[in-house]
């Protein structure tokens, strides 16, 4: 707690401060945590190749993938503090610093892709803005995926087939609680040590998007895979306040006009792969796919959105289910 309220400190200053341009060619850093191949780690290559070319070779963002610069949150305190330029993490660790976010944290909140784009794109960059004066800012969301549920004890069909399991989750109050109510018992656990800990039995399962449950080979480690697709795993695109205002009014909307544009690419991306993913995970033969009767998983899940609406904002979940067809 000592240690999140020096950053946070550190955080308010940086939008009072006055930090040089940067002087010359711009070289940017931009970690995350995804294998290159993930269809986010593309979009990230896809968003520095735009920069090089709208800025005619001016600004270079250099990507660094798989955790190279740390985990999620070593990214973030990364951003805050200036010691990286830009990342792509999760809402689920962003809420840490900007509570609302965790609003798409909450499961079965959008009906399909389509209804995620509108929120995140309207009330997603609304309630982004809060994170600026913490030394964050959002430039946009890309796409991590649909998520589901993974394990290695028994074919998942119901909530009630989730009793008593392990189930890896990221350290997030919202996840936990969501894995509570469905019977489960939630194991928070870094993402880099997740592997391992399925292979040796530390847990019995994880949650997680058909991209990461191929390229980070977790289909070897796990006996059934149940397509719960119980939350939608946006991946935002955020750039350190203290890098921001190193840049000039042009250099800024270069970013701004890539980031638009890389994020489009990504989600087109990113729902062409997720069915290809199925199909490479299933040819394997090593783990059972199962279909699931989702309305079972989001009736189960239900008092998650008692405990959280007073935190994500009532008025905030309104104006997402407002967007529905």
């Amino acid at each position: 707690m000592k240690r999140l309220i020096t950053i946070m400190f550190v955080a308010l200053l940086v939008v009072t401060m006055s930090v040089p341009a940067f002087a010359g060619k711009v070289v940017l850093k931009l970690g995350h945590i995804a294998e290159p191949v993930h269809p986010y780690g593309q979009g990230a290559e896809k968003f520095a190749e735009l920069v090089k070319e709208k800025s005619g070779g001016d600004i270079i963002v250099k990507v660094f993938p798989s955790s190279q610069l740390g985990g999620q949150k070593d990214l973030i305190e990364g951003l805050i503090y200036g010691t990286i330029d830009m990342a792509l993490v999760g809402t689920a660790v962003l809420g840490q610093f900007q509570p609302q976010i965790s609003l798409f944290d909450l499961p079965f909140l959008f009906e399909n892709r389509e209804h995620a784009y509108k929120s995140l794109d309207t009330v997603g960059m609304e309630i982004g803005k809060p994170l600026e004066s913490k030394g964050i800012k959002l430039l946009g969301y890309m796409e991590n995926g649909i998520r589901h549920v993974t394990n290695n004890v028994r074919e998942v069909k119901t909530p009630a087939d989730m009793k008593g399991l392990k189930i890896r989750v990221m350290t997030n109050k919202i996840y936990i609680e969501m894995m509570k109510s469905l019977g489960a018992s939630p194991t928070p656990m870094a993402f880099g040590e997740l592997y391992s800990a399925m292979q040796q039995g530390t847990v019995d399962g994880q949650e997680n998007p058909s991209a990461h449950i191929w390229t980070k080979r977790f289909f070897e480690v796990q006996k059934y895979a149940s397509k719960t697709a119980h939350s939608y795993a946006p991946e935002p695109l955020v750039m350190s306040m203290i890098s921001w205002g190193r840049l000039d009014a042009k250099q800024q909307q270069i970013i701004m006009d890539a980031a638009k544009e890389a994020v489009a690419w990504q989600r087109d991306l990113s729902t062409k792969k997720d069915e290809e993913y199925w199909k490479l995970i299933e040819a394997t033969g090593k783990i059972k796919v199962i279909e699931v009767d989702r309305s079972l998983f989001a009736e189960a899940t239900k008092p998650v959105y008692e405990k959280f609406a007073p935190i994500v904002g009532q008025d905030n979940i309104d104006k997402v289910n407002a967007l529905k067809k």
